[in-house]
């Protein structure tokens, strides 16, 4: 299964939710990659640590490529490393994919994950695809390439405003581009359960039949501790009540 994980809204915790279902995928035993098509890198560095992630292969020498035809292109399992957990690969970010967003778009290369992706799919179990906050090339790469799309939503009223573009915009990939895929749901993060405003958010989402998942992911200060010693929750500290709802809503997925 590919899931793209998606928000133009940026600080919804796209990254903690995609490396955080990716490692408890990990965990269980299923083969997973992650590709960080953001080029803040911060599924990258919660993946790998502050070494020096540039000097890898990485999705800017793959996107570099497809920009030089070439009979004998690498295959895409060459821009992947393994990360320090068993069955846990990514294929890190770069910066340079800013500089080469322009020429991908205007070279129509939209088509190049989903068919680096068909390569993998033999490999891998489960693809979590980590996106830009915004709708653009990379994230258009992703809807076209994945079967489910994932929505990070934060209880805010500037999310929910913004959520109904996004339902929108991935609606009309789907129409145009991509049949298969699917709004597997929404991901409430940040969940403060005592605080009204959020639960008034939330309900509201329901009453109009958004998809909605459960559980909801509590907001918690151990997620920045997570981030800071680059350890998902499953492998920083599994009984937390965070790390069981991350297992709760990745088994829900399946």
């Amino acid at each position: 299964m590919q899931h793209v994980v998606f928000n133009q809204k940026g600080g919804v915790g796209k990254s903690t939710i995609t490396c955080n279902l990716a490692a408890i995928s990990a965990s269980q035993g299923l083969r997973t990659l992650v590709i960080d098509l953001d080029s803040q890198g911060n599924s990258s560095r919660y993946l790998l640590g502050d070494g020096q992630t540039h000097e890898l292969p990485n999705a800017a020498e793959f996107f570099e490529q497809v920009l030089k035809f070439s009979y004998r292109e690498k295959p895409a399992g060459d821009y992947i490393v393994n990360t320090r957990w068993d069955g846990l690969d990514l294929m890190p970010s770069h910066p340079l994919l800013d500089e080469l967003h322009g020429k991908l778009e205007s070279r129509h290369k939209i088509y190049k994950l989903r068919d680096a992706l068909a390569q993998l799919a033999a490999d891998y179990d489960q693809i979590y695809i980590d996106t830009p906050p915004a709708l653009n090339f990379y994230t258009r790469c992703a809807l076209i390439a994945a079967q489910g799309c994932l929505i990070p939503f934060d209880c805010d009223d500037f999310s929910r405003r913004a959520l109904y573009t996004l339902l929108e915009n991935v609606t009309e990939i789907k129409a145009d581009h991509n049949a298969a895929l699917q709004i597997e749901g929404i991901i409430v993060n940040q969940f403060q359960p005592r605080a009204k405003l959020p639960q008034r958010l939330v309900q509201e989402l329901i009453d109009e039949g958004l998809p909605v998942l459960q559980p909801y992911l509590s907001s918690s200060v151990k997620i920045r501790e997570s981030h800071e010693q680059s350890l998902p929750m499953i492998f920083l500290e599994p009984r937390h009540k965070l790390t069981q709802e991350f297992v709760a809503l990745h088994d829900a997925l399946r």
